[in-house]
C-alpha cells in the first residue's frame, strides 16, 4: 500500500495495490494490519456506509461532534472530489482543507481522522461512495459546516450550483460552528 500524505497531518490518501489480468482486477480494499502501518495506529471499524449520488450533489461538510468518527472513504462507481477540513481548534492546521479525486478508476482511498469534517462533490453522472467508520452514527451529534465558507475557501470544481440537502444549505460558517477542542 502506498501512503500519500496531505497538507493536513493525519489525513492521508491510500493507494492499494491492484492486480489486473484478463479477467478484470483484484484489490484488497481494507486490511487491519496494512491500515495500521499506513496511519500509525490500530482502528476498529463499527459501521459501513454506502451513498449513491447524482452529478453535482455536494454532501457535507459533515462531522459528529460527540463520539467523532474517523472514515476510510473509497468510490466503487463514478468519481468524486473528496474534501477533509481540520476542525480541531488546538490544531495548527485548524480551518484548513485538503482534497483529492477518488474514483472507481484510480481506486484511491482517503483516510479522514477524528476531528475532521468530510464532504464530497460528485463529478461523474453518478457515484457510489463507500466508507467505513470507527464510531456509530448518532444523528443527535451530527453537525454540518458551510461548504462555501470563504474563511475556509474550499476550491470546489463547480460549473453550476451544487445540489444540497436542506441541512447542508443552512449549515453555519466555521466562525459560528461547534468544533472540536
Amino acid at each position: 500500500m502506498k501512503v500519500h500524505p496531505t497538507e493536513l497531518p493525519g489525513a492521508v490518501i491510500l493507494e492499494p495495490p491492484v492486480f489486473n489480468d484478463s479477467r478484470g482486477f483484484f484489490m484488497e480494499s481494507w486490511n487491519a494490519r496494512v491500515l495500521a502501518d499506513a496511519i500509525g495506529r490500530q482502528v476498529a471499524f463499527v459501521q459501513d456506509c454506502h451513498s449513491h449520488s447524482l452529478r453535482t450533489v455536494l454532501r457535507g461538510i459533515h462531522y459528529q461532534l460527540v463520539r467523532p468518527q474517523a472514515k476510510l472513504v473509497r468510490v466503487s462507481a463514478g468519481e468524486i472530489y473528496d474534501v477533509a477540513v481540520d476542525l480541531r481548534r488546538t490544531s495548527p492546521t485548524f480551518g484548513r482543507w485538503t482534497a483529492c479525486v477518488l474514483s472507481a478508476e484510480n481506486r484511491l482511498q482517503a483516510w479522514i481522522p477524528e476531528g475532521f469534517g468530510h464532504g464530497f462533490l460528485v463529478l461523474s453522472d453518478t457515484a457510489d461512495v463507500l466508507y467505513k467508520t470507527t464510531e456509530y452514527r448518532y444523528p443527535e451529534h451530527e453537525r454540518a459546516l458551510a461548504w462555501n465558507d470563504p474563511e475556509i475557501g474550499i476550491d470546489w470544481p463547480l460549473q453550476v450550483a451544487p445540489i444540497l440537502a436542506t441541512r447542508d444549505a443552512a449549515a453555519p460558517a466555521l466562525a459560528q460552528a461547534e468544533t472540536y477542542p
